[in-house]
């Protein structure tokens, strides 16, 4: 294998990340469904030929996906070798199944073998979240399920090309099973024409550059990411550090959830122990165990954000995650609220690594992705399914306060804009504004979470919520407090204000025309002792209408008026002495 120089491997690098960029950006655009074209929930990447480990990924896929697509990869590897399947150029697979690999039923896989000098290098793969598929709840996000089969249909890896052919069944069949077999069909095609791109491209610069070559940069920045991973674990102090966080329930039993972890460091070695976290649950905030360990991955760049983003970053960790946990499921146990935990996971990783590296960490994100749906008929009998998820404050941090309304940190997706969401279905955006007092107070406050309200513009409409931190608010870190709890209210039968006896889930709301649904999100935890921040930040944040003058009082011991101007500073307070 040919050894080569920095200035190559930068350049070898740069152009393979390319490849998968490109890919992301040609679904983007083309993709019907607003959750792919306008949040950019999908990813794409290269993946090893043997082990299905992620070589490459694009920039603008999710984090999330790094892990969880090389299980989906490796599960098309061994289906190969288990049915003794010969493939050929031109072969795709498509599939959901999200025990082994990863995620949900609305992430779609499609998985693609490359061939090079009639040989498979590498494959590559896509995936996007598709807008219903099928289930009880429009849109999937099912609150109440208590198996698989209430939310959505499931689909094994079946060739959905073979060499270079579409078999027509397959794509009936997915089309049958979804209320919008029309954004599905647009989907599907978004992804096939990625993987067409990236098979292009990754032909052109073999041609140039060769296998070789090529190859061996493939090994380097794997290993590069492996010894820069357990540099970074070695400058940490040996020990186990404990972090634990709740799950407000599981929509069926309205009783808490734990998520434990135990993080063991021992010299340049991390083991990430989640023993004491809760059983499996009847309702669907359980995750598989490929989904756990992507969650961790994404944690861990967070944290260690120098680090590549391929397989090698888990190389110098090991994984505890008990069979009959609530992060290691399998079928027939429901699924579908996957994101809610693992932001769970997520944060107890950070409240972990607060305690030995402050510096490297921040409060904790709002916690939820508030999954919301509305359907129903236009007056012309068309069926019509809005899916959104929403915003909320990220967490304080070591350089300065969180972002206000920001996505989940599972991702770089983005909120879909207002004018997609009204533009494309029968509702208006009555309020979309920050929420004051919603951040975490600290030295460094937590992000301001937002306030949507929504009403029907048509005759009729259910609504679905699949949320989170109704119970437990976003923690701080190093001192900081937690952000506001998650809100969701909607009128009951007589037309008055409530919020779902589950506190942050809910199924079958109706609205006629013109009632409205709210969502208050939470803020991020902060960061750091609140009366260690400067006062004249905390008078900024009150002009701003991000704090009340009271929560000034309160949480900073801030004297400021309601137009912001702070009254004669306390200097011990500035000290952190009060």
């Amino acid at each position: 294998m040919a050894s080569l120089d920095p200035v190559t491997l930068a350049v070898l690098k740069g152009r393979l990340e390319q490849i998968a960029d490109e890919m992301d950006a040609t679904l983007f655009r083309s993709a019907f469904n607003p959750i792919i074209a306008e949040a950019h929930d999908a990813s794409h990447g290269l993946y090893h030929k043997e082990s299905g480990e992620t070589l490459i990924q694009g920039k603008s896929g999710l984090p999330v996906f790094v892990g969880a697509m090389s299980f989906a990869v490796k599960m098309v590897i061994d289906k190969v070798k288990s049915e003794n399947i010969t493939l050929h150029p031109g072969d795709v697979f498509v599939f959901n199944d999200p025990y082994e690999g990863g995620t949900h039923l609305s992430d779609f896989k499609m998985v693609r073998p490359f061939f090079y000098d009639d040989e498979i290098f590498c494959y590559l793969a896509s995936v996007g979240h598709w807008h219903d598929v099928g289930g009880n709840v429009p849109g999937n996000y099912n609150p109440v399920a208590t198996e698989c089969y209430q939310e959505g249909m499931l689909i094994p890896p079946v060739f959905l090309y073979r060499e270079g052919v579409l078999n027509e069944d397959i794509v009936a069949i997915l089309q049958s099973n979804s209320r919008l077999p029309g954004s599905l069909y647009g989907d599907l095609n978004g992804q096939v024409s990625a993987l067409d791109l990236g098979d292009q491209r990754l032909t052109g610069l073999l041609s140039v550059y060769g296998q070789d070559i090529v190859t061996s940069a493939l090994v380097e920045l794997k290993q590069s990411a492996a010894k820069l991973m357990a540099s970074y674990i070695s400058d940490l102090p040996d020990g186990t550090f404990s972090a634990e966080d709740w799950l407000d329930n599981d929509g069926i039993i309205d009783e808490p959830l734990k998520v434990g972890l135990d993080l063991i460091i021992k010299g340049d070695q991390m083991t990430l122990d989640f023993s004491r976290t809760a059983s499996a649950c009847a309702g669907p905030v359980n995750i598989s165990r490929s989904t756990c360990i992507a969650s961790c991955y994404v944690a861990l760049k967070h944290i260690f954000r120098d680090v590549p983003a391929n397989a090698g970053v888990l190389e110098p960790i090991e994984f505890v995650i008990p069979e009959d946990s609530l992060l290691s499921v399998s079928r027939p146990k429901p699924v579908g609220g996957y994101t809610e935990t693992i932001l769970r996971v997520i944060d107890v990783m950070f409240q972990a690594i607060s305690e030995i590296a402050p510096e490297m960490t921040n409060g904790c994100a709002y916690g939820t992705i508030n999954a919301l749906s509305m359907a129903g008929h236009r007056k012309n009998g068309a069926r019509w399914v809005m899916f959104s998820f929403f915003g909320g404050g990220h967490g304080g941090h070591p350089l300065g306060d969180g972002l206000n309304h920001g996505n989940a940190p599972i991702s770089t997706a983005t909120i879909p804009p207002l004018e997609i969401l009204e533009a494309a279905y029968p509702i208006a955006f009555t309020q979309w504004s920050l929420r004051p007092d919603s951040g975490g107070p600290g030295k460094n406050r937590g992000g301001c979470g937002a306030i949507y309200e929504i009403e029907l513009l048509e005759e009729k409409a259910d609504v679905f919520l699949f949320g989170e931190r109704g119970k437990y608010a976003p923690p701080g870190v190093v001192g900081g407090k937690s952000g506001a709890l998650n809100k969701f209210i909607y009128p009951d039968d007589n037309g008055e204000d409530t919020s779902p006896p589950m506190v942050s889930k809910m199924v079958g709301i109706h609205l006629d025309q013109g009632q409205r649904v709210r969502l208050e999100t939470p803020g991020g935890g902060g960061y750091g002792n609140p009366l260690e921040r400067d006062p004249e930040k905390v008078a900024e944040d009150v002009r701003l209408g991000y704090v009340s003058p009271q929560a000034a009082a309160t949480h900073y011991k801030c004297s400021v008026s309601d137009d912001g101007v702070l009254d004669a500073p306390d200097t011990e307070r500035m000290r952190g002495n009060a």
